[in-house]
C-alpha cells in the first residue's frame, strides 16, 4: 500500500484506519519515513568532548571530558528561532545554530576518576527502571604482572578498576564497586553484562563471574561469585572438610608419637581442585561433549537464571580474526549450578538458534520496550534475507558460521534503537553505518538512507566529514554516529588517526 509523503495526510489516515492487533506501535514508527533529518550543520562549535551515546530513553547525552576525568551530561533541547517570512525553509539559520548549546543543554559535570585512574570512554550501561548510569574508571595495565593468588598466567593486571553507579537526573554518585589487581574487559562493555537489575562482571585474571544486584535505593549488592565455587556454601563446606581432615591427621600423629613411632611433625599438603565452574563443565563433557580449551572470556545473561559463557583464548575474543581461534559456548544455570548446553564455535545448531532467536542474545531486559525495535534476524525479514544472502555468498559455510558466532556474546546495549536503523523502513550500506556501537571507516561520500517501501526514493543522507570534503584524502579517518532513539536528530563525529581536531556535525529535521 502506497503511503503519502505528506505528514498531514498520514495523520488523517491514522485517524480513519485501525491497525491490526499488536501492530499499533510499528504503524506509528512508519511516520519516521516522513520525518527524517533533512538538514546538516557542519563542523559545529562544540566543547572538546568525548561523545559516548544517548541513554535509551533519549533524555540524556553522555559525554566525557577530553582528559578522561569528568562525566558531562547534556539534555536534548532543539534549535528554535523566529521567522518573519512566509517561507521559513528558504531563510538562513541564525548564527546561534552553529553552536552545540543550541541543541543540547548541559545538566552537570561530575568528576569520576580519582588519582591515577581514567574513565573508560567506551563503557556506559543504563538501567531503564531507575535511570541509573554505570560507568567505569581504571588505572594503567601491568602486562607482566606475576600470576599470584590463583591468577591466570599471561593475563595483564589493572591495579584498580572502579564501577560507579550514578543517578543520571542530578549526577549524584550513589555507590561504587572496586576490583583490585584484576583484569576486566571494559571496551564496549565486553566483560560486563546488565540484565534488568543484575550485573555480571567477568574477571579474566581470576576466571570468576561476579553477580551484582542494583537495588532500587541505588546501591550495589554482591549476590554471588561463580568460578572457584558455584553454590553459596561451597567455600564453607570445603573449609570445614579441610579443618576436619587437619584435626584428624594431627590426632592420629599424636597417637603415633605416643606409641613411640617418632613422628614429630605432620605436613598437610594442599590439594588443588578444579574450580567449581570447570568441574561442572568437565562433568558435562564426560557425559558426551568433547572439549579442547576451557578458559572463560565473555559472559552474557540470557535471563535471570541462565548465563551464556564463552570459553576460549584469554584475550577476550577481541583479537583480529577472532573467529579462527578455538572457542566454545556453555549455557549455565545459576540456580541449579548445572551446564545446560555446550557448543563449539562452529556448531550449526547454535548458529540456527542465533539466526532464529537472535532477540534473546540482544535483550538486556525482559520488559525492554525500545529493544523490540532493533532489527534482528528473528524479528525482521529484511535483516534475515540479508544474512542468508551473505551466507549463500560465503566461500566456506563452516567459516561463515564461525564468523557469525564470533560476535557472541553480544555486548550489552550496543545497538541503537533509532527508527532510522529499522530495516523495515530504510535501506543503507551497513559497511558504512549500522545500529552497532562501533567506529566505522570514514568516507567523503554521503551515506544514503533509501526508502524500503519506495526503493528508488532517497529519504535523507548523512555526511560525517567537513562539508567541502577532507583536505588530505590520504589521511585515514574513522567516524562514529550517535542517533537519538526517538527524535530526528543525529551527531556524526569524524576524526583522523593523526592529532587533528575532530569534526562534529549535527543532523536534524529543519
Amino acid at each position: 500500500m502506497f503511503r503519502s509523503n505528506n505528514v498531514a495526510a498520514r495523520v488523517f489516515e491514522r485517524q480513519i484506519f485501525t491497525p491490526a492487533p499488536g501492530t499499533s506501535v510499528h504503524c506509528a514508527r512508519r511516520f519516521y519515513e516522513n520525518i527524517v533529518p533533512s538538514h546538516t550543520i557542519y563542523d559545529i562549535e562544540c566543547p572538546d568532548l568525548l561523545f559516548r551515546k544517548f541513554s535509551d530513553d533519549g533524555q540524556y547525552l553522555i559525554t566525557f571530558s577530553r582528559n578522561h576525568q569528568d562525566l558531562i551530561v547534556y539534555r536534548t533541547t532543539w534549535l528554535s528561532f523566529s521567522c518573519k517570512n512566509h517561507y521559513c525553509d528558504a531563510q538562513d539559520l541564525p548564527s546561534k545554530a552553529s553552536k552545540f548549546e543550541s541543541f543540547f543543554t548541559r545538566l552537570y559535570s561530575v568528576t569520576l576518576a580519582s588519582a591515577g585512574e581514567l574513565i573508560c570512554k567506551d563503557f556506559f550501561l543504563y538501567t531503564e527502571r531507575n535511570q541509573f548510569g554505570i560507568f567505569a574508571t581504571s588505572s594503567a595495565q601491568i602486562h607482566d604482572a606475576p600470576a599470584v593468588g590463583g591468577a591466570v598466567q599471561g593475563v595483564p593486571s589493572i591495579e584498580k578498576i572502579t564501577f560507579h553507579l550514578v543517578r543520571l537526573e542530578d549526577g549524584v554518585i550513589l555507590d561504587e564497586r572496586i576490583f583490585h589487581n584484576d583484569y576486566i574487559n571494559l571496551a564496549h562493555s565486553m566483560g560486563v553484562f546488565l540484565y534488568d537489575d543484575l550485573l555480571a562482571v567477568l574477571s579474566l585474571r581470576y576466571q570468576r563471574i561476579h553477580i551484582i544486584q542494583i537495588r532500587d535505593t541505588g546501591i550495589f549488592v554482591d549476590v554471588r561469585a561463580i568460578g572457584e565455587f558455584c553454590r553459596e556454601d561451597d567455600e564453607l563446606f570445603l573449609n570445614s572438610s579441610a579443618q576436619y581432615m587437619t584435626k584428624s591427621s594431627v590426632t592420629g600423629a599424636n597417637q603415633d608419637d605416643t606409641h613411640g613411632n617418632g613422628l614429630q611433625q605432620v605436613q598437610i599438603q594442599e590439594v588443588s581442585f578444579l574450580s567449581g565452574l570447570k568441574q561442572r563443565l568437565l562433568s558435562f563433557i564426560v557425559q558426551g561433549i568433547w572439549n579442547e580449551e576451557d578458559d572463560p572470556t565473555l559472559v552474557q545473561f540470557l535471563d535471570h537464571h541462565h548465563l551464556l559463557i564463552k570459553f576460549g583464548s584469554v584475550d577476550g575474543g577481541v583479537a583480529r580474526n577472532a573467529e579462527n581461534h578455538p572457542a566454545f559456548f556453555a549455557v549455565y544455570n545459576m540456580e541449579t549450578t548445572e551446564i545446560v548446553a555446550f557448543y563449539q564455535n562452529s556448531a550449526d545448531d547454535l548458529y540456527s538458534l542465533f539466526e532464529l532467536f537472535s532477540d534473546h542474545f540482544y535483550s538486556s531486559s525482559k520488559n525492554s520496550f525500545l529493544v523490540k525495535f532493533i532489527s534482528t534476524h528473528s524479528n525482521n525479514i529484511h535483516a534475515l534475507e540479508q544474512l542468508r544472502c551473505n551466507k549463500d555468498k560465503a566461500n566456506s559455510l563452516p567459516q561463515f558460521v564461525k564468523k557469525m558466532l564470533a560476535t557472541l556474546p553480544i555486548s550489552c546495549q550496543s545497538q541503537s534503537p533509532s527508527p532510522y536503523f529499522d530495516h523495515s523502513l530504510f535501506r543503507y550500506d551497513e559497511k558504512l553505518i549500522s545500529a552497532a556501537d562501533r567506529h566505522r571507516q570514514s568516507t567523503d561520500h554521503p551515506i544514503k538512507f533509501i526508502s524500503r517501501k519506495q526503493p528508488n526514493i532517497l529519504k535523507f543522507k548523512i555526511k560525517p566529514g567537513p562539508e567541502s570534503g577532507s583536505a588530505d584524502a590520504r589521511a585515514k579517518k574513522i567516524s562514529s554516529f550517535l542517533f537519538h532513539p526517538t527524535l530526528p536528530l543525529a551527531i556524526s563525529v569524524q576524526q583522523s588517526l593523526i592529532l587533528q581536531p575532530a569534526v562534529v556535525n549535527i543532523h536534524f529535521r529543519r
